[in-house]
């Protein structure tokens, strides 16, 4: 790592000057200066890569290739490859970075029962999340296909997409407040609860049932992303594959079960692997509503929580190469799936 630590300094150091002047205009001649320079940037590298487009008898494919393509890669190196790069190399040193550790922090992350717990949170969200989220959207997507209200009932479905993951936490932190059983309540399910003669109950410190009630509001959100893809998928079933089966006698569950899940069998699969991706970064819920307490954290929320709030830098390393090292099968899976799916076609 002292190569590319070596590399960062010298970087720096030649962007120091260069950067200062770019970064410090504190007058109007200085700021058009630094607009004639960027724009004076632009048309050079775009000039050049256009040249060598429209000429390539005199410019070799592979400079064109570069010229279009480096930029981009460069960028990947230094702002993904390096940090994943360094990321590894943390973890094996201690809090401070300064101590050579080993395998510790990995040890410590699969062995203390408060990182336990977080392990088993997270293995729950992604076993449930995409599970039920698909289900409800492809129950969804065949039950209202081709309805009259079709339309409004997929849109309804789908407005929570456009939510943001702190705005959905916090509706929801609303929907389960919890008040004193003789207080007014201000929850909606509380009140329900109360309507129909039960007693009020604490949705988010009850332990474990509080992680089922974070994971319902991932649910909400990503069922909608389910729907809108199954359902384009099913509209692109071909009509004979669908009078085929009507031939031969299905209907109902019959023409669900042998023709509609395998015909969109590739969506079912990128549907479920992106949200279990989506479910393995899952922070922003969990950090709204229960700030990961009341044995409700995950691995992205611990990752924050050992970085930046116990300043422990070598086990919120570990946390997050683990993370990293999770999301990995499922990533290669989906690319499997979907050159398979290209080759049938």
């Amino acid at each position: 790592m002292d190569f590319f630590d070596n590399v960062g300094a010298w970087i720096g150091y030649l962007w120091s000057p260069i950067g200062d002047w770019l970064l410090n205009a504190d007058d109007a001649g200085h700021k058009l200066a630094v607009m004639v320079v960027a724009i004076v940037l632009f048309v050079v590298v775009m000039g050049a890569i256009l040249l060598g487009v429209d000429r390539p008898k005199r410019v070799p494919g592979w400079v064109v290739s570069v010229g279009f393509v480096g930029p981009a890669l460069l960028f990947l190196a230094f702002g993904l490859v390096y940090p994943a790069l360094r990321t590894i190399y943390a973890s094996f040193f201690n809090r401070n970075g300064t101590e050579y550790i080993g395998f510790d922090n990995y040890i410590q992350s699969f062995t203390q029962n408060e990182f336990q717990i977080v392990l088993r949170n997270t293995a729950l969200w992604v076993i449930l999340v995409p599970i039920v989220s698909t289900l409800i959207g492809l129950v969804y997507a065949v039950v209202v296909d081709r309805t009259r209200f079709e339309k409004l009932a997929k849109s309804l479905v789908f407005l929570p997409m456009a939510i943001s993951m702190v705005g959905a936490g916090i509706i929801w932190r609303f929907m389960y407040e919890y008040r004193q059983e003789s207080s007014d309540q201000t929850g909606l399910l509380n009140q329900l609860l109360v309507w129909i003669g039960l007693e009020p109950k604490q949705f988010l410190l009850d332990a474990p049932e509080n992680n089922f009630f974070l994971i319902l509001v991932f649910i909400w959100i990503q069922a909608g992303f389910a729907m809108t893809i199954l359902s384009a998928a099913i509209r692109a079933i071909p009509d004979d594959i669908v009078e085929a089966g009507k031939l031969d006698g299905l209907y109902g569950l019959g023409m669900f079960r042998h023709i509609t899940v395998p015909s969109i069998r590739p969506a079912l699969v990128v549907v479920v692997t992106t949200i279990a991706m989506a479910t393995l970064k899952v922070f922003d819920i969990v950090r709204t509503m229960t700030s990961g307490n009341f044995q409700t954290s995950v691995v992205a929320n611990e990752f924050y929580v050992q970085s930046f709030r116990a300043q422990n830098a070598g086990l919120g390393a570990a946390l997050a190469v683990i993370l990293f090292v999770l999301v990995i099968p499922i990533v290669v899976y989906n690319v499997r799936q979907m050159r398979l799916a290209e080759e049938i076609r």
